[in-house]
């Protein structure tokens, strides 16, 4: 069975970081490993709570899991400190993971700003060199290449930046966009558009974490980067369209939604 790695924070409500990671995973039909940064106490109206992993226990997990079940996939979220960027990028640079996928998670939904300044520049100068895909929404990616994005050349050069800056493939994500929601995909000096649907919906909750979680489970399974990124988008939007109604605030995804289909249908899902 392959095997996917997430290395995130974890979500007491169970709809983003960690718990969203491990149930795209399991809905792929691969194995699921953490290495949990942080403790958060959260739901769907907000985070009330933060404890962050030590550096030295979040070595000590990476290892634990690099040593004895060696993943064919990591996936990076949320890291929020600059000793705990350093410590990930050292356990990557020892073991050499393949198919990373990092969500540079820097700035929130509403705008505001979750990465301090020192935290910001490790992130550029330690991890985001050893991603093979870097997966931003608009304002992270307006960060990332210091342009300001507007409509689709803007993106294209935003891309082409990231990409020459970090030596990687960079999927500019379209749901902070205006109108559709399309993505963005460049790598090889290439660009890949994704039409994507923008869904009237208030429960989004984790749907970064999804996304790069489900990109990183076609690349365990052998998929090429451009059709892992179409199959993502196809479980996300599902996942979405479900219309799972949790909470009181932004609710969580049905992260398992096309397992309820029937044996024969089943058969033909694109996710198994």
């Amino acid at each position: 069975m392959k095997t996917v790695l997430t290395i995130a924070g974890s979500d007491s409500s169970g709809g983003a970081g960690i718990q969203a990671d491990i149930k795209t995973i399991l809905a792929h039909k691969l194995y699921a490993a953490s290495a949990v940064t942080a403790l958060t106490a959260q739901n769907t109206l907000g985070v009330y709570g933060v404890l962050e992993s030590t550096p030295e226990f979040l070595e000590c997990q990476l290892t634990s899991v690099f040593d004895d079940i060696p993943p064919d996939a990591v996936k990076i979220g949320m890291v929020s400190s600059a000793e705990l960027i350093s410590c990930i990028a050292g356990v990557l640079k020892m073991y050499h993971p393949g198919n990373v996928v990092l969500d540079p998670v820097m700035i929130s939904t509403s705008g505001r700003k979750l990465l301090d300044p020192q935290a910001a520049g490790a992130l550029r100068e330690e991890l985001l060199p050893l991603a093979d895909l870097l997966t931003p929404n608009i304002p992270e990616a307006e960060v990332l290449s210091h342009c300001r994005i507007n409509g689709r050349e803007d993106r294209e050069e935003a891309a082409r930046r990231i990409a020459e800056q970090f030596h990687s493939a960079v999927l500019i994500k379209g749901g902070h966009g205006k109108g559709n929601a399309d993505d963005l995909l460049f790598y090889g000096g290439t660009s890949v558009w994704y039409a994507g649907e923008r869904l009237e919906s208030s429960n989004t909750h984790g749907t970064g974490c999804t996304l790069s979680s489900a990109i990183a489970c076609r690349l365990a399974k052998g998929e090429t980067l451009e059709e892992s990124v179409r199959l993502a988008k196809q479980y996300l939007t599902g996942a979405i369209r479900a219309g799972l109604d949790l909470g009181r605030g932004n609710g969580p995804l049905d992260h398992g939604y096309w397992l309820r289909i029937d044996g024969e249908n089943e058969k033909k899902s694109p996710f198994s």
